[in-house]
């Protein structure tokens, strides 16, 4: 398997391919390249010719220990700008990373560093951080802080966080417009800068190396990891794929495998002494044969064949035959969410389909979605929420992790989730970004594939993203894919974290004589 052989910085000469690819290309062409040190963010407004002065770099060490895989392991944090540039070649924007490194390795230089990011767009790193892969993770339900992680991978591999421009701590230097990074090509160029930046500091540009990217996270990871010309990657870790599936017919095929997961768990279908990974089975199968085959019929189909694919239908999803009927056998995630519990007066998650909450008149779907919790209840008839009205949501929790116990200098709120940037996002060429991940896997039979799903997630449904893997060309034999009885966050719950923990280290260990 290649380690880092790839190269890890863009040079004038060199014409990059891919979007990421272009992007740095004009920032190099411009005299950016790879920011060479760390600036600290000027806490007066400046012009943006004045904001490429380098002043003094925030970036804040500090050594702790834990117990991960029944081992005890010594590690330290490093919480750090990474300066990228704006769209004049300046510097922009300061991308902060927040690394976990062991310290007992003899060459850190062959040791694996996974880097990790979440999607939204606008999400932080929160949920990787203190959720799965981080040394601590949030507190149980009912308790305030953060508690010890046992199933962090940091016994195997190192972790660096990284938090895009307009999340976390990660800001636009004074002076210069934060929305010229809210597209699919400049976000993936400044996050890839940030990686390249972390490499050449720490001296691994020869360790292996893997991306880990959540939800939108894994656009980014596909649009990075598809610019080999600029770095090359060992393995990908994509959890909850987003990825868009069109058609007149396959949205619904792809959804329907979730919808009956759903179902199961809520028990509005029969079990019949069946798992979840059992009704989910089966619901794949019906989807990809009998009843896609009936949607692609249309209104050729004969009308007692329609009523049989309906029944069939209501047996696996849980709503009744004739409005699944009525709906032309096309379920959409607002129907099955909005009438799956309209009995009892309940709607289910979207990110989480076990998750209910009563039903309001005017309910939108996603963003007041139960699961997702940030839309305050009770809104009185107001106007319904809009990502821009909700704005950036801060994390106090994490925020003063980073700065009291890692000690990292700033005023800044934490936004874990930031809907203004959401809000303005371009996602530009992002649709097309798992083709350009897919021809990197042809092209190198080496790299390899970690895909993540969780049957309760109606958001990035499990069969989608298999679906899309499948129809962009990766190449069976280099994909790892891994199935969770969880949500959108696969690893929610102690067995699942469990597993996921196990999975990724497994995934992210190199062998020493391919070194």
């Amino acid at each position: 398997m290649q380690t880092g052989r790839g190269p890890v910085s863009s040079k004038p000469a060199r014409r990059a391919r891919g979007v990421v690819g272009s992007i740095l290309a004009l920032m190099v062409a411009a005299g950016a390249g790879v920011a060479p040190t760390m600036a600290q963010v000027p806490a007066d407004p400046a012009p943006a010719s004045a904001s490429s002065a380098m002043i003094e770099p925030r970036r804040s060490v500090t050594h702790h220990s834990g117990r991960f895989n029944d081992e005890t392991v010594a590690y330290t944090a490093t919480v750090a700008d990474n300066i990228v540039p704006g769209p004049d070649g300046r510097p922009g924007a300061s991308v902060i990373t927040i690394a976990y490194t062991r310290d007992d390795v003899a060459d850190p230089a062959t040791r694996p560093v996974i880097f990790a990011f979440n999607g939204g767009p606008g999400a932080s790193s929160s949920p990787l951080h203190i959720s799965a892969l981080g040394p601590m993770r949030k507190a149980p339900d009912g308790q305030a802080g953060l508690i010890d992680n046992p199933f962090s991978p940091l016994d195997a591999a190192d972790v660096v966080f990284i938090d895009p421009v307009g999340t976390g701590f990660s800001r636009a230097l004074p002076g210069v417009d934060d929305k010229y990074w809210y597209t699919g090509a400049t976000d993936a160029a400044a996050v890839q800068t940030a990686i390249l930046n972390w490499l050449k500091l720490n001296g691994r540009e020869t360790s292996p190396r893997y991306l880990a990217g959540e939800s939108y996270g894994t656009t980014r990871a596909a649009l990075i990891a598809a610019d080999t010309e600029t770095l090359t990657f060992d393995g990908v870790m994509l959890i909850a794929l987003a990825a868009p599936v069109t058609g007149r017919e396959m949205p619904f095929v792809t959804s329907l495998p979730t919808m009956a997961a759903g179902a199961w768990h809520h028990r509005r279908i029969e079990r019949n002494g069946r798992t979840v990974d059992q009704v989910f089975e089966e619901a794949l199968q019906f989807a990809r044969t009998d009843y896609v085959e009936a949607l692609i019929q249309g209104s050729s189909l004969p009308v007692a064949d329609r009523r049989q694919v309906a029944e069939r239908m209501s047996a696996l999803i849980g709503l009744p035959t004739d409005l699944i009927l009525a709906e032309n056998l096309r379920i959409s995630s607002n129907t099955w969410m909005f009438n799956l519990l309209k009995d009892q007066g309940q709607r289910t998650g979207l990110l989480d389909v076990r998750v209910t909450s009563p039903m309001e008149a005017g309910a939108l779907g996603a963003l007041d979605d139960p699961s997702l919790g940030v839309v305050p209840k009770g809104r009185a008839g107001g106007p319904p929420p809009t990502p821009a009205s909700i704005g950036p949501i801060v994390n106090q929790t994490l925020g003063d992790y980073v700065v009291h116990t890692l000690g990292f200098a700033t005023d800044e709120p934490y936004y874990t989730l930031n809907f203004l940037v959401n809000a303005a996002w371009s996602h530009g060429d992002s649709p097309q970004a798992m083709e350009g991940l897919a021809q990197a896997l042809q092209a190198r039979p080496d790299m390899r594939l970690f895909w993540a799903a969780g049957y309760y997630d109606l958001t990035t449904p499990a069969y989608a993203g298999r679906y899309v893997l499948d129809q962009v060309g990766v190449p069976a034999d280099q994909l790892t894919a891994a199935y969770f009885a969880g949500p959108h966050g696969v690893y929610d719950g102690d067995d699942n974290l469990a597993r996921f923990g196990d999975a990724v280290r497994a995934f992210a260990v190199v062998p020493t004589t391919s070194r």
